[in-house]
């Protein structure tokens, strides 16, 4: 069983080894392979991000952010992105992270939770966070350039809390 937490400094650089094994393959995060881990992790560690890393037998496998989706008249909706280390696939790292968050944003005050981007192709994220309350209320066409298989849709997905 995953156990999750506030991230902390010293889990920094396990985050980016995530994040670049994770957007390496060009098909489920809009990040260039290449971007630098500098540039990563500050958008991954922002200030107005919540961040938490999911550790299994005490090594990060995961993390996830939540965020309002917009300011002001709009804070009340949270946004959030996840990613696990390629090792931990199939372990539930992702399913924890996903029912520990709608917990965590109620709590923090949001009353629902919106995904901006969820590559359609990437159908285990699409199945997870569909049985976990997430709706497709919208289709972006051919909004991903996929590595492999060149323009693809991208989902929004919402739930309320």
């Amino acid at each position: 069983m995953a156990t999750i937490r506030k991230a902390e400094n010293r889990d920094r650089e396990k985050v980016w080894q995530i994040i670049r094994e994770v957007i390496s393959g060009g098909d489920t995060y809009v990040f260039d392979p290449a971007t630098p881990e500098s540039e990563m992790l500050s958008y991954w560690f922002s200030p107005e991000k919540h961040v938490y890393v999911a550790e299994l037998e005490g090594q990060v496998v995961g993390t996830f952010w939540l965020k309002a989706n917009q300011p002001d008249l709009g804070d009340h909706v949270c946004n959030a992105a996840y990613m696990v280390a390629p090792s931990a696939a199939g372990k539930g790292i992702g399913r924890a992270m996903g029912e520990f968050s709608l917990d965590e944003a109620g709590r923090l005050g949001f009353t629902a939770m919106q995904f901006n981007f969820v590559v359609a192709s990437n159908t285990a994220a699409v199945r997870l966070w569909q049985s976990i309350g997430m709706e497709i209320i919208g289709t972006i066409p051919e909004a991903f350039r996929h590595k492999q298989n060149g323009l693809t849709d991208a989902y929004i997905m919402y739930r309320r809390l």
